[in-house]
């Protein structure tokens, strides 16, 4: 039981991590997109073209049945009478299942999500595995809100706030707006709004 409540454990990391990679990998033009994934198919059987997160998902998919089968585990170790435990078999069936499968999906979703993928006829191999689309994720940065925080301190809150509000009902980031409005010279908006030093991550 402590084994397959370890594999559980396991699996509920895992399918958290593929579910994230689904996400952020979601689009490719009206969901998030930050990140790229090897393309596994020709595309999918409803849309031409589009990527489906195969691996991502056949990795929920698995961790779902590790999932179920800890449960039948859990159950088994609680059904047993005095020192006699009748369901042992299913026990054991289905803890050497849950090894077996998240093994398999592991090794896979390494191989071919995370560090790369095949060639597929047409197309060049992708062997660079995930990929972030680093265009789009400046872009983001620089149409988000939040960076108007780093001028509340130089400009006010007021201000800082009323910056903000036209930046989101004219569609333009934070940084148009102030200067256009000429609130703060350009060379020092550019280190107020250093978005990589606001990470911690140096230029």
């Amino acid at each position: 039981m402590t084994l397959s409540g370890s594999l559980k454990s396991l699996a509920v990391a895992l399918f958290k991590i593929a579910s994230d990679i689904r996400l952020l990998a979601s689009g490719p033009r009206t969901g998030i997109g930050e990140i790229r994934l090897p393309e596994l198919q020709p595309g999918s059987s409803i849309m031409p073209g589009k990527v489906n997160p195969v691996m991502p998902e056949m990795m929920m998919q698995v961790c779902a049945q590790v999932i179920g089968n800890d449960s039948t585990v859990t159950i088994g170790g609680m059904s047993g009478t005095l020192d006699l435990n009748t369901m042992m078999p299913v026990m054991a069936r289905n803890l050497l299942e849950s090894i077996e499968i998240l093994g398999n999906a592991c090794r896979l979703f390494n191989e071919k999500c995370v560090s790369g993928g095949p060639e597929l006829p047409g197309n060049p191999a992708n062997t660079s595995g995930i990929s972030v689309d680093r265009e789009l994720c400046r872009r983001y940065a620089e149409m988000s809100l939040m960076s108007v925080t780093a001028l509340a301190p130089r400009l006010g809150y007021k201000a800082a706030a009323e910056v903000a509000q036209e930046a989101f009902h004219s569609k333009r980031t934070v940084r148009e707006v102030v200067l256009e409005r000429k609130l703060v010279p350009e060379k020092e908006l550019d280190k107020l709004l250093d978005l990589k030093g606001m990470t911690g991550e140096k230029p």
